[in-house]
């Protein structure tokens, strides 16, 4: 009885933040299965890697693993506004043994929050712990001068239909928060966070995922 309480309780707690979202993703996992979990929080068109770019919609596995992996947001990097954020942490597989560390970018609609990138990598080294997310807010002051993150030149006809490469960016709407990701063709793939801090932007995560093996 106790514990049916304790888990409505966590249920109930309101989400206003992408840690509080994170949270609840995580509890979701636990709950009503893994891949429904992660369905449930996506936005429409959220982006995973298989390790190539894809739809989540179109490559999530429709059947639940008995038992799910968990996360816990140690960071949180949040715009100005507020609306966007990029979450990471620490992952355990099923069996609670160390898996690595993920990074989800989460972005705030009318009403709630959805995951629109969800992504990360093997442990390399102590991963942070800490049962308390930190959240590192994007400076309010100043004026951000241009995007957070030069879009790269266009292709020419040739080059768009021959590149090896795919890539992807996005933005809060107020242009403190920004980030990029590249898969190379060998399935290296790069994520970049930039944040505005009063007077430049300031690189404040850089995931470099390896291939798979």
């Amino acid at each position: 009885m106790i514990v049916a309480l304790l888990l409505a309780a966590a249920a109930a707690q309101p989400v206003r933040t992408a840690v509080d979202a994170e949270r609840q993703f995580a509890r979701d996992a636990q709950t009503i299965g893994q891949w429904t979990a992660f369905r449930k929080w996506a936005e429409h068109d959220a982006v995973v890697f298989t390790p190539q770019a894809a739809w989540a919609r179109d490559v999530l596995p429709k059947k639940d693993p008995p038992k799910a992996i968990s996360w816990r947001p140690a960071h949180s990097y949040v715009s100005c506004d507020g609306r966007i954020a990029v979450n990471t942490g620490p992952w355990w597989d099923q069996a609670g043994k160390p898996g690595g560390y993920f990074t989800t970018v989460w972005q705030r609609g009318k009403r709630d929050w959805r995951w629109v990138y969800d992504g990360g990598g093997p442990q390399e080294g102590p991963l942070p712990v800490a049962r308390t997310a930190q959240v590192h807010r994007a400076s309010c002051t100043g004026r951000p001068t241009g995007a957070p993150i030069a879009a790269p030149p266009a292709l020419n006809p040739k080059q768009a239909r021959t590149t090896p490469e795919d890539n992807g960016r996005g933005q809060s709407a107020d242009r403190t928060l920004g980030w990029d990701w590249k898969v190379d063709k060998d399935g290296v793939r790069t994520l970049r966070v930039f944040q505005w801090k009063g007077s430049r932007y300031v690189e404040v995560l850089h995931n470099r995922v390896p291939p798979p093996k």
